[in-house]
């Protein structure tokens, strides 16, 4: 059995009119989706794929097929609502997340992402992204035509390459991890990496507070630096994976609820 803290939140930001995220921080699921298409498609289109991965909550027997499965179903979904709604024409959504699944007998995180949110792992005061962005800064990148400097002005750096919702056949990645005590997760829309750089992401995650005051003080720093998107954040401690026993009435991980930051 693994024991989990988790937080999310999430801001409208300080010059978005709409707010286009939406999020899932429900065991065995914690995922973050940033829409796009303008005005009420992007919040549809969000708000889909996290509804398709809620039918994931509560489960104890998770496979990999079966997330596989409710994220093509949620790509599915968005793309044939913006083929059919004309107020939906063109919209999407990038995804991210990871759940709990059962790995040759053992829990293990499934690591899912599409586009540019990301997931990174904390652990021994190290932060590293686990997910790979789809855009065509990150093209660049890979092909080593820029620097990290670079890519972080560059005039296309919000424009992805895979979405859910713009593609019949866009597929997520997926990685297999440990899940191990005393690791940290950061799930995020890049209304907070646009704004924050890795050191300071490092430092909070590093600063000590648990993993809702954490989520707070990510997103409270994100508007500090100007809030210009969206800001979505889900944080999941890792307290254990082979908890002792405790009393039946014991109530188990505890929950914190989604808050926007005043």
């Amino acid at each position: 059995m693994i024991e989990l803290n988790w937080g999310a939140v999430t801001d409208i930001g300080l010059v978005r009119r709409h707010n286009e995220d939406s999020l899932l921080a429900e065991p065995p699921v914690f995922a973050v989706a940033d829409g796009m298409g303008g005005h009420a498609a992007g919040d549809v289109a969000s708000a889909m794929t996290i509804d398709e991965l809620r039918g994931l909550v509560g489960r104890e027997d998770l496979t990999r097929a079966d997330v596989e499965a409710a994220v093509s179903a949620a790509n599915s979904a968005v793309l044939a609502s913006s083929l059919t709604t004309r107020s939906m024409r063109g919209m999407g959504t990038t995804l991210v997340g990871m759940a709990l699944v059962v790995d040759d007998g053992c829990p293990r995180w499934l690591a899912f992402n599409v586009g540019d949110s990301r997931l990174y792992r904390f652990a021994e005061g190290k932060l590293s992204q686990v997910s790979h962005d789809h855009s065509e800064v990150q093209e660049l990148l890979d092909e080593g035509a820029i620097s990290e400097e670079e890519a972080r002005v560059a005039a296309n750096r919000n424009i992805v390459t895979k979405a859910i919702g713009t593609d019949g056949g866009a597929e997520a990645d997926y990685f297999l991890l440990d899940a191990n005590s005393g690791e940290r997760f950061l799930i995020c829309s890049d209304g907070l990496t646009n704004e924050l750089e890795d050191d300071a992401l490092a430092a909070d995650l590093g600063a000590g507070g648990d993993a809702s005051a954490t989520a707070r003080l990510l997103a409270e720093h994100a508007l500090q630096a100007g809030g210009r998107d969206n800001v979505t954040v889900v944080v999941v401690d890792v307290l254990s994976n082979d908890p002792p026993d405790r009393p039946d009435d014991d109530e188990g991980p505890q929950e914190t609820e989604v808050a926007e930051v005043d």
